[in-house]
């Protein structure tokens, strides 16, 4: 044997026993990809934590549930990957609610790290996406439109990265984020929930945020909805709030939705709080938002419905015009709401501005 076979065969050893030339690892990640017509239920059922669950282009009569921890459901991107419901109810429990994807723990196990991405959740009875119990949950590149409750909503879950999604012409909230649905409790804390670069177009509410903490509703844009964004608490403990609304666009959002047992018709709101307490709304852009109803204005402080009043917000720093019957209103019995350095023309009381 020469030195040069020697010294190969030594350098091979090397790399060998670095693992650079080890066979592939059996736990890699998979791809399960998944065609029009087949089962997406089936994809996920297989897939394991850190797989992939891939729909190809095309339109899926079906519904599916999420309960895998480390599971990303991705589309081909929302104009080409399309969910709509099935011509007859499906028999898992997403299906007969009348939702298109779930993602669902437990309180004892949340399913954690779930990411859904790049597709259109279209024309379901009740929500486009519906997720209990999670923890780090993503939501991204999804339109969900002509749902009949919600587009995208969530609640008894933490650390949700909710972004750059379009929520258009649902029936109630394009993005609805809340503590719990089916209890009365106090707020919950949100666990530095983002709800960032979304687009809500054409819904009752563009985002309602309902007895949560510590989260941020950021650089979002919304227009055309009957309200713009929703802050909602009332008596209970902890209270709504401790959390931000900062630099988004809200303007000409003055669809006309009626009333409900537990509101006022709604058109013309910009941001509205209503029994929240310690809650920033600050750099927002509010324009054009106008209306009669008793909430309708830019940037509106509204006692709850049981009449608990706002404690200790600080609205600031911004730009507030065009909007009617004021840019800021404050129509609350609380005096320890701050209002500061914010651009506006009309304020209730006068003086705000």
């Amino acid at each position: 044997m020469t030195k040069r076979h020697i010294a190969y065969l030594a350098c091979t050893s090397a790399v060998v026993a670095a693992g650079l030339g080890a066979a592939p690892s059996t736990d890699q990640p998979t791809v399960h990809r998944v065609q029009p017509g087949q089962s997406i239920q089936k994809a996920v059922d297989a897939a394991k934590p850190g797989d992939t669950v891939l729909l190809a282009p095309g339109t899926y009569r079906q519904s599916v549930d999420i309960k895998v921890p480390d599971v990303t459901l991705r589309g081909y991107g929302a104009q080409r990957t399309v969910l709509v419901p099935a011509s007859a109810p499906g028999r898992s429990a997403c299906a007969k609610a009348g939702h298109g994807v779930c993602v669902t723990g437990t309180d004892k196990r949340p399913v954690k790290d779930v990411t859904v991405r790049s597709m259109t959740l279209r024309g379901f009875a009740k929500n486009g996406l519906w997720a209990t119990r999670t923890d780090r949950l993503k939501v991204q590149y999804v339109t969900a439109e002509k749902n009949g409750q919600w587009g995208i909503a969530e609640e008894r879950s933490v650390r949700s990265v909710l972004s750059h999604n379009l929520v258009q012409k649902n029936g109630d909230a394009g993005l609805f984020l809340a503590n719990t649905t089916d209890t009365e409790e106090g707020a919950r804390d949100a666990g530095k929930t983002t709800i960032s670069h979304n687009r809500m177009l054409g819904n009752r509410v563009g985002v309602t945020v309902r007895r949560l903490r510590n989260l941020t509703v950021d650089r979002n844009e919304a227009t055309g909805n009957c309200a713009a964004v929703f802050v909602v608490g009332d008596e209970v403990k902890p209270r709504a709030g401790a959390l931000s609304v900062t630099w988004n666009h809200l303007h000409a959002n003055n669809k006309y939705c009626p009333k409900t047992p537990r509101l006022p018709f709604l058109q013309g709101s910009g941001i509205v709080l209503t029994g929240a307490e310690e809650t920033l709304v600050a750099g927002n852009r509010v324009e054009n938002n106008k209306g009669t109803s008793p909430l309708s204005g830019g940037i509106v402080l509204f006692k709850s419905l049981v009449g608990t009043t706002n404690e200790r917000n600080d609205i600031r720093d911004n730009l507030v015009t065009g909007n009617s019957p004021a840019d800021l209103a404050n129509r609350d019995t609380a005096r320890n709401n701050t209002f500061s350095r914010n651009t506006c023309t009309l304020s209730e009381p006068a003086g705000m501005c």
